[in-house]
């Protein structure tokens, strides 16, 4: 057996959802004033609101951008987007992962829409961003969780656009920089952005997004949690903390709590630096060591957040070494997503400190030399 680091990470929690919480968080420190309270009494409209607010001003949003709670973490934010909005232009759907192909089977299969093109890309690489109609709606993830290619910027994104452009923003919401006069609609979830608890989703209408609300009616039924109108008109409360299902108000007070700390870091930029600097750590490793590769073929397409390697290993060793550093507790819940390729994944967003993401490196070759004896 190869001699064991001396350095371990004092938190090895490395899963891509639910993440890291924060550094130094203390559940005690939370604010449970509203705990056993009804989410619609005025202290849960003030918290549930004030999440909605201070979401919108920390990552900076462009006058007139409303921010919801959802219910089902971003999968239904993305859905209530999907369903609520398509059906009035053509639609390209983007995908080169598990989640964005799941967003083309819903479009395809589920909503049946007739005029559709689907960009595809296998895992590690990105399909054509040069193909994309704008005049059509558009639907990409801007982050592969499961496969760590991401859209390297959005100056491929039309500022001229006739459709609309629906982006699962989910793991790069708060640790990569987004160009939001670019997105019409942005999802992400708490439990990914800033290691929130699960279970809710955010959800980020521009003004073009909200003018789609109100002058498109699906032709499709809508489930109550989807609706985002009444009478033609927004439902504004959603907006405003009057959230369509019962939230729990104990995640709420994490995320409040999760939000404080990313305003105390210097809000975005300081948090996308926190996930590049782990990413540039995980970058000088794999380049001192040629039995390790990033699944992202072209560096400029590597995701800061969801890092993702692969091993020059049968699939079976490369579990084998998820699970010996797991027993070792230096780093927990990072084999690759069950249908990506066999591999590690590292996550890497702003709640993970880059000195853990550093002592984290060494424990890699440890685990290689262990499963193979360093052939």
């Amino acid at each position: 057996m190869p001699q064991r680091p001396a350095v371990i990470p004092q938190v090895p929690n490395f899963s891509s959802g639910p993440c890291a919480k924060r550094p130094g968080y203390d559940v005690a420190a939370l604010d449970l004033r509203a705990l056993g309270r009804s989410h619609r009494s005025d202290l849960g409209k003030e918290l549930l609101g004030r999440a909605c607010q201070e979401t919108a001003r920390i990552l900076g949003l462009p006058p007139g951008y409303r921010v919801g709670i959802v219910p089902a973490s971003d999968t239904g934010a993305v859905e209530m987007a999907l369903w609520s909005l398509l059906g009035a232009r053509g639609v390209d759907a983007l995908a080169w992962e598990t989640f964005g192909l799941t967003w083309v089977s819903d479009i395809v299969n589920q909503l049946r829409l007739p005029n559709v093109t689907v960009y595809k890309a296998p895992y590690g690489q990105l399909p054509d961003l040069g193909q994309v109609n704008f005049d059509h709606d558009v639907v990409f993830p801007w982050n592969g969780t499961t496969s760590g290619v991401c859209v390297p910027h959005g100056d491929w994104i039309a500022p001229d656009r006739a459709g609309l452009t629906i982006c699962d923003a989910t793991s790069a919401a708060f640790s990569m920089h987004l160009p939001w006069d670019r997105i019409d609609v942005c999802t992400f979830s708490w439990q990914k952005a800033l290691g929130g608890e699960g279970a809710h989703g955010m959800l980020v209408l521009s003004p073009r997004a909200v003018q789609r609300l109100e002058s498109h009616t699906p032709p499709w039924p809508m489930p109550k949690i989807f609706r985002l109108t009444a009478g033609g008109k927004l439902m504004e409360g959603i907006f405003r903390g009057e959230t369509i299902n019962t939230p729990s108000m104990l995640c709420v007070a994490d995320y409040l709590d999760a939000l404080a700390w990313a305003d105390a870091q210097g809000g975005v930029a300081a948090l996308a630096a926190r996930s590049r600097a782990s990413l540039e750590a995980v970058e000088h490793f794999v380049a001192a060591h040629d039995w390790l590769h990033f699944l992202a073929q072209d560096a400029a397409t590597r995701s800061c957040t969801s890092v993702c390697l692969t091993v020059d290993l049968p699939a079976e060793q490369v579990r084998q070494m998820a699970r010996l550093l797991a027993a070792a507790g230096v780093a927990y819940d990072i084999a690759a997503y069950k249908d990506a390729p066999a591999g590690l994944r590292i996550w890497c967003g702003a709640t993970v400190e880059p000195a853990d993401v550093r002592a984290l490196m060494p424990w890699l070759a440890w685990a290689y030399e262990s499963v193979c004896g360093g052939a």
